[in-house]
């Protein structure tokens, strides 16, 4: 009787275990579009979000979506809260070494933005405050390359946090990905782009990735196959022109 309650409760376990690992679980930061956002209904949408729901159904995956601060993002795959994060977020060394990463879905680079008229390139922010996201590609970029040159990096906890201030004029500048800038400068006056577009391979240049925990390479060559048939049965080419008609 002992050995039957034993076994029953082992196949009770490993059916529950099984459970869980058919769930995958998506950690965003929807404070982010056009790629990831929170709408009216308190719903997430956007260009990451329609792709990882398309790339669920073509590998049959059932999938939850999750969100919280961008820079906790990775510390929460290591810990393995979540499976994968789908972010905007570049693959780049230093983040390679922390998780792994699905082939590149999205090709990016990144620019600053500025009122209108009142600088003539990047190297006039000199000694002014430019707006970035805590944790992004932006802000190491920043503090790396640029603020020996006295350009200040302010983080705040989203972009949409950092073009609020520039809007009021508490900042000179944001920088943030071209996508993402272009998309509010569509529904903003009096504001423009500085300089050329940012392509340095160690923070941009490469493209996003989906990122997920170090070594589960069952679910990673899923999502590879999934983006492969995206593509090659137009899936990806029209949420790519509904989010990006330009």
């Amino acid at each position: 009787m002992k050995k039957t309650l034993l076994s029953l409760a082992l196949l009770a376990a490993a059916g529950s275990t099984a459970a869980q690992a058919d769930e995958v679980k998506f950690v965003t930061n929807a404070a982010y579009p056009p790629f990831e956002f929170v709408d009216d209904n308190n719903e997430m949408q956007g260009f990451d979000i329609d792709l990882a729901k398309a790339l669920c159904d073509v590998a049959e995956l059932k999938c939850s979506f999750h969100n919280q601060a961008f820079d906790s993002l990775i510390p929460s795959l290591k810990f393995k809260r979540y499976h994968a994060a789908i972010a905007a977020m570049d693959i780049t060394p230093e983040r390679a070494e922390q998780v792994d990463f699905s082939d590149i879905y999205y090709e990016n680079s990144a620019v600053f933005v500025a009122p209108a008229g009142q600088f003539s390139a990047i190297d006039a922010l000199k000694d002014k405050t430019v707006g970035v996201q805590n944790g992004t590609s932006h802000q190491k970029y920043m503090q790396d390359k640029l603020e020996d040159d006295g350009l200040e990096a302010r983080a705040y906890p989203s972009v949409q946090d950092a073009l609020l201030d520039l809007t009021n004029g508490r900042i000179e500048a944001v920088f943030a990905d071209t996508a993402v800038v272009g998309d509010w400068l569509a529904k903003s006056d009096g504001f423009e782009v500085v300089g050329d577009a940012v392509t340095d391979d160690n923070y941009f240049g490469t493209g996003f990735g989906i990122a997920v925990t170090k070594g589960n390479q069952a679910l990673l060559d899923k999502l590879n196959q999934g983006l492969a048939e995206l593509k090659a049965n137009g899936t990806y080419d029209s949420l790519y022109g509904k989010y990006f008609p330009h």
